[in-house]
């Protein structure tokens, strides 16, 4: 018989089918984001959830006695409770790796955006306001030729030094829980403590997972640090920067702007101080978000989800429950 599996996010056809090969599916089709009550529901009978975000706790695990596996559909995973699923014995997967490239053209998107004032004058023009004599005061800065430093040299992170340093020939610095030394001779890239970063950058660039010592990494200190001239790029997760913090440094003039993918509070509120800050791009949290990326991504999570069930090691567990399996 096969297990049974909720699919609390609509996914491509091909990976429903492949699911259906594999599995007794239910799937969600009613629109993000999907509501509480309805995964509650879903995970009853369920060996198998594949789910994008949403808290996977004591709460859902309780409702869901049969669960084996929960398959995240993103590389990141600080939605779920991992004691919780220690506890009950259910393992954990995610989708790193088939992303990578993709936030990190985003990311030099962001640089490219804040340094050249892109969204700001996009406006100007439309508005009308355009005037030749203007001219000196839509100067921005250079990418090329400058240094960039990564807080976070994962996969991500080193995808976005390979666009820095060969696409425009940047010194890139770095600062990493474990030295990457590889990556230090393929590209030249060149390890030090976080406040030499902070201090030397022209673009800083935050990386790191959300865990609880991460929560407020950048905040009134750090940013302090920073050049004047320079520009923050957040694309980890809103909760690893202290959001008032960010704000007093950009209106105080510590830092010349920023270029932002997530916030402490997702949807950013219309009356965010963020929004009125002519020098901060925003983006909709949009990382992976092609059609390409985001089919890979399901495409792995159902990969994920069906070894589990059938008694292997999926390829993409969760870290902590590599010693698990």
């Amino acid at each position: 018989m096969k297990p049974a599996v909720f699919v609390s996010h609509p996914v491509p056809q091909t990976v429903r089918a492949y699911l259906e090969r594999h599995c007794n599916c239910v799937v969600w089709e009613g629109g993000k984001p999907v509501p509480r009550q309805i995964i509650l529901e879903g995970v009853r009978d369920a060996e198998g959830l594949l789910t994008v975000g949403g808290r996977i706790d004591e709460e859902l695990l309780a409702h869901g006695p049969k669960l084996r596996v929960v398959s995240n559909i993103s590389v990141g995973y600080d939605n779920l409770d991992i004691p919780a699923l220690r506890r009950r014995g259910v393992i954990a997967t995610h989708t790193p790796g088939v992303l990578d490239d993709t936030v990190a053209d985003l990311i030099l998107a962001l640089m490219l955006s804040a340094a050249r004032r892109v969204p700001e004058l996009d406006r100007y023009v439309k508005s009308g306001a355009w005037r030749k004599e203007d001219e000196e005061n839509l100067f921005g800065i250079d990418i090329h030729h400058t240094t960039l430093g990564i807080i976070g040299m994962g996969r991500i992170g080193g995808a976005v030094a390979r666009r820095a340093r060969r696409g425009f020939e940047m010194r890139v610095v770095y600062h990493n829980r474990r030295r990457k030394e590889a990556l230090e001779q393929e590209l030249g890239v060149e390890y030090c403590d976080v406040n030499t970063l902070l201090e030397t950058s022209d673009f800083v660039l935050l990386m790191v997972p959300l865990t609880p010592d991460t929560v407020g990494f950048m905040g009134e200190a750090e940013f302090a640090r920073m050049k004047p001239s320079a520009i923050f790029i957040n694309a980890s997760r809103g909760q690893t920067v202290d959001q008032e913090a960010l704000v007093r440094a950009l209106e105080a003039g510590e830092i010349r702007g920023a270029g932002l993918d997530v916030y402490e509070r997702e949807p950013l509120p219309g009356d965010s101080p963020l929004a009125a800050i002519p020098q901060v791009v925003t983006l909709p949290h949009i990382g992976s978000a092609t059609a390409r990326t985001r089919q890979a991504m399901a495409e792995l999570a159902a990969q994920n989800l069906v070894a589990a069930l059938r008694g292997e090691t999926p390829p993409n567990l969760v870290p902590e429950f590599a010693d698990t399996t």
